[in-house]
């Protein structure tokens, strides 16, 4: 290792461990994970002691956060479940169809109106690349039990599958813009390779395996520890697969994950055995662990080579456009979508302002930096200001509002009963 990359890993070390030691301290004064490594990003940055850089490491940053991302997916979907899908479905259902939409077409309009020098696709490629969201960014925002079960399982179910459903969105129009790698296999090649071919492949791979895990669960050969290494082979071999055939590994993967889970909690429903129910839970517990881990590392990758630089170059409308994204575009269209759902205004309110963005528009945004995308400069600004804002104002309002919005259901809940629409689902589990 040379000396560069020794002290990146001394460096990557002593964060982690430095926030890993005071972490329920942070948590208790809404210093989320996610602020802590990109703020201490930016000081080994090339703007501060210049440890990690871009251009110097862009193979291991692109390996860390493409690991990262390919794990988030995986678990995302491994962990959804029949009954989250039950009690989020009200909230879910709306934003990820109607919501999502409208978010990527008002991001796009708002980058051709503020963003100068984009042209063709570039504008939709930034908007697309903006329009996931990543709930683990607020944790306490889902994680607090005041909150309603339609509100904390609609957030959650709705991040663990709009990343999925933004990532062919990400991919034609990346291929749309000319000079992209992606451009020279034309839209139809992308379309077949990384969505029909990747889908198949994370399936295949995912229900095969699951079902040899149950199995193998049932006739006792496994035991828990090595049956949690099968769940990040899976994720793994998913990946490796796709992007050997060329196709997306992180559409193998997130599909994968549905699959697997499936395979798992239907063998056990069958059978009354096996590692699924609860038992899935521990069996993906250490995959979910390293995930977290590897995202908590990619922001200080972010930190350093995406919003310190992007500090330095700041211009007014890059700033403005993601002060609108995240102040304006997400609680619009995502209150927009929510009109007859029969949820009340603070429900409404509180739904709509928690859509933060994180890990998959970072990862996304390098990506299309490493495809040469001939704004690629623009982009990574536009990314890492949005992301940065949105780490910030999300993470530190997640513990106070959802207090506040606790407290508000609680009283209504006592006031209206089960005639309160967010209440149903909570008598029902």
């Amino acid at each position: 290792m040379s000396g560069g990359g020794a002290w990146a890993g001394v460096a990557v070390a002593v964060v982690t461990a430095g926030y890993a030691l005071a972490s329920k301290r942070l948590a208790r004064a809404s210093v989320t994970a996610p602020i802590v490594f990109t703020v201490c990003g930016v000081f080994i940055g090339p703007v501060g002691l210049g440890i990690l850089d871009l251009e110097k490491d862009a193979g291991a940053i692109l390996v860390l956060v493409e690991a990262a991302l390919t794990l988030v997916l995986f678990t995302d979907s491994f962990e959804l479940r029949g009954r989250d899908l039950h009690l989020g479905r009200l909230l879910s259902a709306r934003l990820v169809t109607v919501g999502l939409l409208l978010t990527i077409g008002a991001g796009w309009l708002l980058a051709v109106l503020l963003l100068p020098g984009l042209s063709g696709w570039e504008p939709a490629l930034i908007a697309v690349i903006l329009a996931p969201t990543d709930i683990p960014v607020c944790r306490a925002a889902v994680a607090n039990r005041r909150v309603p079960p339609v509100v904390r399982h609609g957030l959650t179910v709705e991040t663990g599958v709009n990343d999925g459903v933004v990532l062919p969105f990400f991919l034609l129009v990346l291929a749309a813009i000319s000079g992209t790698a992606s451009s020279e296999h034309g839209l139809v090649g992308v379309f077949w390779r990384s969505l029909l071919l990747s889908s198949a492949i994370g399936l295949a791979v995912g229900a095969v395996v699951g079902l040899l895990l149950h199995r193998a669960w049932v006739a006792d050969w496994v035991n828990r520890e090595w049956s949690q290494a099968v769940v990040l082979a899976v994720a793994l071999a998913s990946y490796a697969l796709a992007a050997a055939t060329g196709g997306s590994g992180f559409v193998a993967a997130w599909v994968a994950g549905f699959a697997f889970a499936a395979l798992l909690r239907r063998g056990t429903a069958r059978n009354g055995t096996g590692p699924g129910g609860h038992s899935t839970d521990l069996v993906g517990r250490f995959t979910e662990s390293l995930a977290s881990l590897l995202a908590a590392m990619s922001f200080l990758v972010f930190g350093a080579v995406m919003l310190g630089p992007a500090l330095q170059h700041l211009t007014w409308r890059v700033a403005l456009y993601a002060v609108l994204l995240v102040a304006l575009v997400r609680p619009v269209t995502a209150a927009i979508s929510l009109v007859g759902s029969g949820l009340r205004l603070p429900t409404v309110a509180y739904a709509a302002w928690f859509g933060p963005r994180g890990l998959p528009s970072l990862v996304f945004g390098l990506l299309a930096v490493k495809e040469h995308v001939p704004a690629a400069r623009t982009l990574l600004e536009v990314v890492a200001l949005t992301v940065a804002l949105s780490v910030l104002l999300h993470g530190v309002s997640a513990v106070r509002l959802s207090d506040r919005y606790g407290a508000w259901f609680e009283r209504a809940a006592a006031a209206r009963g089960p005639r309160l629409r967010e209440a149903g689902p909570a008598e029902q589990g």
